[in-house]
């Protein structure tokens, strides 16, 4: 097949990509032609199947590979600047979309709604980052921030940092998320210690702890569901007689 040949193919293949998202959005594709599409938009004359399939195999689903490091997708072959400029933009409108969907609303009513916030920036990240919504006294977001990266252990996270950044920020109460790049969300030894001692800390200063979620692949773990942030609050009220 001759150069033109392929490359009518490709367009055509391109065209139909398109017409199917504008029948019917993006429901009908998989991941793999999620990715395709999006590259295309970046490499419009080159068919971009096999650069799509690559990085999908590399990062495994969709949103690892729209959270994936600048310079880590620059690296598979067939995929230039322009191809990594159009899948981070759609990873961070998204995640704006998320925040101002959120913003001033009592959105977080459960842990299920807290993971559908994050999942998709959280689940694939390739190491831990642990990150605190600050919200008001209705429950409505106030801000998100990542506070902590890397191995998170009692030593690495501070208690102390996390209370101060909920005085600037007037918040009445907190929810805590981390991931696990392992995939588990099974909370170790460390995640409750961790969970103990910032609800300790919160009650000092007459702060609520709603929950800490652990975010993992397709699955959380809940404190608060399993009852353990429950736990915590009134092991700190025997303490002190409350």
């Amino acid at each position: 097949m001759s150069e033109t040949e392929n490359q009518a193919r490709g367009e055509g293949h391109r065209e139909r990509l398109r017409e199917r998202f504008i029948e019917g959005g993006i429901e009908r594709f998989t991941d793999e032609e999620v990715i395709e599409f999006l590259l295309t938009l970046g490499t419009p004359r080159k068919d971009v199947k096999l650069e799509a399939r690559e990085a999908l195999r590399q990062y495994c689903t969709l949103s690892g590979v729209l959270s994936a490091p600048l310079d880590e997708l620059k690296k598979i072959k067939g995929i230039g600047e322009k191809n990594v400029l159009y899948l981070k933009l759609v990873h961070e409108v998204a995640g704006r979309y998320l925040r101002d969907r959120v913003i001033n609303s009592a959105f977080f009513n459960s842990s299920k709604a807290v993971y559908e916030y994050l999942f998709h920036s959280m689940r694939d990240l390739k190491r831990e980052v642990f990150k605190v919504l600050f919200l008001n006294r209705k429950n409505e977001l106030v801000s998100d921030q990542d506070v902590f990266q890397g191995g998170l252990t009692g030593s690495a996270v501070y208690p102390a940092e996390i209370m101060k950044l909920a005085l600037n920020s007037n918040a009445a109460a907190m929810v805590f998320v981390h991931n696990h790049p392992s995939g588990d969300p099974q909370p170790s030894a460390e995640d409750r210690n961790l969970t103990r001692n910032l609800v300790f800390a919160s009650q000092l200063l007459s702060l609520q702890v709603l929950d800490h979620i652990i975010i993992g692949n397709n699955r959380y773990f809940s404190f608060a569901d399993e009852g353990v942030i429950k736990l915590f609050t009134e092991e700190y009220r025997t303490k002190l007689n409350l």
